[in-house]
């Protein structure tokens, strides 16, 4: 398995997105939030599922994404999935713009972390997945734990 650099405090991870698209490119952006956001993801209380990112007025956003109420601040928390602000440079953003014109892209959340203290969030530009693909990688997956299995017994 994968290892991330050692100074990347994953929050929530978008499993479901590698399933259900081919992911093409990978960005990182930081994420506007505001004070009990940022308490509620240092718990882990965070999901991206169904989340996705979106282009309004040269700005990305990121629509969906789950954040829990953090408990302790009572009537000054968050509202949990409202639009979070996205930053990217302009140029990246102007990229993107391009890329989300192409028919089939679309621009999935694949991870929610703190770097150095910062919250960011890793976007991977992705085209969907058709049925036929699903299976192939459900196919893929099963022969190599099943590889793995036999290595196992013929090694005790």
């Amino acid at each position: 398995m994968k290892k991330e650099p050692s100074d990347i405090k994953v929050i929530a991870k978008n499993k479901k997105a590698f399933f259900d698209y081919h992911i093409d490119e990978k960005f990182e952006a930081g994420i506007v939030l505001i004070g009990s956001e940022v308490k509620s993801l240092r718990d882990g209380q965070a999901s991206l599922a169904d989340s996705y990112a979106f282009v309004k007025n040269g700005e990305m956003f990121l629509l969906h994404a789950h954040i829990a109420p953090y408990a302790p601040a009572s009537i000054f928390n968050h509202e949990p999935r409202r639009p979070r602000k996205l930053l990217l440079h302009k140029e990246e953003i102007g990229k993107l713009i391009g890329k989300l014109r192409e028919k089939g892209y679309t621009l999935v959340p694949l991870m929610l972390y703190f770097r150095r203290g910062r919250a960011k969030v890793e976007l991977g530009l992705a085209r969907g997945k058709r049925k036929y693909d699903k299976r192939a990688a459900i196919k893929e997956r099963e022969t190599k734990r099943e590889v793995a299995s036999a290595l196992r017994k013929r090694n005790r």
